[in-house]
C-alpha cells in the first residue's frame, strides 16, 4: 500500500499571512512546528502556549487576536477540550477556527471536539515529511480561506 498526496499549489501573491496560537506542551514539537513553517517559506505570525491555561491569557490579553488556533488535547493544566469549551462559551472569541492537532485517535475525543465547535481533527503524523506536507496543506488552506 501507497499513499498519494494531492498538493495544490496557491500562489504566495494570494496567500494570507496568518496570526496562529499554537497550544503545544511538547517542546520538540514546537520546534518541529517553527522549522516546518521556516521551510515552508511564509511568514506566518506564530504565537505560542504551552497548555490551555496559557493560551486563554494570550488571548484575553486581546492584543493579537488569531486567525486560527492549532491545539493539541493532552496538556497539563487545562487540557485541549477544557480548553476548547472555555473558547466556544466566549462571545468574542467563538468565532477563531480551532484545528486539534494531536496524537489522539481516539473517536470520543474526536467525537467530543466536533461537538463543541472545531473547525477540524487532525492527527500528526509520525514521519517529518509526511508531517511538513500537513501543515503545509492545513496552512494553505487557512491562508486562502476568506476568514471572518
Amino acid at each position: 500500500m501507497f499513499n498519494i498526496w494531492l498538493i495544490i499549489l496557491i500562489p504566495k501573491s494570494m496567500v494570507k499571512l496568518l496570526n496562529i496560537l499554537f497550544v503545544e506542551d511538547d517542546a520538540i514539537e514546537v520546534m518541529m512546528f517553527n522549522r516546518v513553517i521556516q521551510k515552508i517559506g511564509i511568514n506566518h505570525r506564530l504565537i505560542e502556549a504551552n497548555n490551555g491555561e496559557n493560551a486563554l491569557e494570550i488571548l484575553n490579553a486581546k492584543e493579537i487576536i488569531p486567525d486560527i488556533i492549532l491545539l493539541d488535547l493532552n496538556m497539563p493544566k487545562l487540557n485541549g477540550v477544557d480548553f476548547l469549551r472555555i473558547l466556544k462559551n466566549d462571545e468574542h472569541l467563538k468565532h477563531i477556527p480551532t484545528i486539534v492537532f494531536t496524537t489522539s485517535n481516539n473517536y470520543r475525543d474526536i467525537s467530543e471536539c466536533y461537538n463543541i465547535g472545531i473547525a477540524g481533527y487532525i492527527i500528526k503524523p509520525l514521519k517529518y515529511d509526511d508531517y511538513l506536507v500537513l501543515v503545509k496543506k492545513t496552512l494553505d488552506y487557512w491562508s486562502s480561506n476568506e476568514l471572518m
